[in-house]
This record gives structure tokens, sequence and C-alpha cells, in this order.
């Protein structure tokens, strides 16, 4: 059975990124991070923020097979929470080149929720080029659009439900 584990990047812990997720991961026993429960530190040139989470957790996707990164959509991009957490991959190739070599092989994918109907052009370009980078398989993103109301559009869950099926066979 494949390990994996749920990168959760929102502003939010009980929004629309949540609800997808959950949609997605269907009650199964996943380990969920919220990066909002974390102390993520930005990157540092000079490693004075090793102490933070961030390299426990990269240690964590060491240990998996699947890493699934949730976020909603700000501005075109990732969360400032998961931007945050991917800068510091940096320190994956400088101060821990051992954890960074180890994500090789890796599945990644994304779930993304926002208010435009389609995933804005080039969000997925720095997830899949740092999947790239670090000899990891970037495996696509599951999208749900979410209405001005806050509801999800036109089949979303369902859609979100069947990435999940897919994903665990």
């Amino acid at each position: 059975m494949k390990k994996i584990l749920v990168i959760f990047a929102s502003s939010r812990s009980d929004g629309n990124t949540s609800k997808a997720m959950n949609a997605v991961i269907a009650g199964r026993n996943l380990e969920v991070i919220n990066l909002l429960e974390k102390n993520i530190s930005p990157y540092d040139y000079e490693g004075r923020n090793r102490d933070d989470d961030f390299l426990e957790l990269a240690e964590k996707m060491t240990k998996s097979d699947v890493i699934i990164f949730a976020t909603p959509v700000y501005w075109y991009t990732m969360s400032a929470q998961l931007k945050t957490f991917f800068d510091r991959f940096t320190d994956l190739i400088t101060i821990r080149k051992d954890l960074g070599r180890a994500l090789k092989g890796k599945l990644c994918y994304v779930i993304a929720t926002g208010a435009d109907t389609m995933l804005p052009q080039g969000f997925e370009s720095p997830i899949s080029a740092t999947c790239a980078y670090l000899d990891m398989i970037y495996k696509g993103s599951l999208y749900c659009y979410v209405r001005k109301d806050g509801s999800f559009g036109p089949g979303a869950l369902a859609k979100a439900g069947e990435f999940g099926r897919e994903l665990f066979k």
C-alpha cells in the first residue's frame, strides 16, 4: 500500500480547499499536515531557521510514496503558506542534500480550488519545475472551481471523488 502524505496550505482550515481535499481522501486514514499549524520560516541564506518545522516535514516527505499539495489559488498562484514551504526546498539542495536526494521518484499531485472556472495558466509551472529539479514525478492536479456564493461548480466534488479513487487504486 502506498504511503500518502497530504500537505495542506490554506489560510482557512475549514474552507473550500479543505472540502475538496476531504472529498479526495474520502475518510482514508492519511497523514494531513496543516501548514497553518507549523512554524515554517521564510528561506534564509544563512540557514538560521534550521530549528523550525520544515526539515521535520521534509523527512516525512522522504518516507512517503505520494505527496499531495492542497492549496487555494491566490492571485493566480499557490497560497503564501505553500510558496514559503516551496522556497525552503532550497534547504534540500544546500544544508540537507540527503533529504533532497531522498525525494527522487516520489509521486506528487496538487489539489487546488479557486474562483476562476479553470486553473490559471502557469499555476502548475513552479510545482512541476520543482518536482523535475528534485527528480520527483509530477502527476498533475485536480482543480475545483468555487462560485462567488461559496458553492462548488458543477461536478467539482464528484470530480474530486474520482480523482481520489484513481489515486488510491
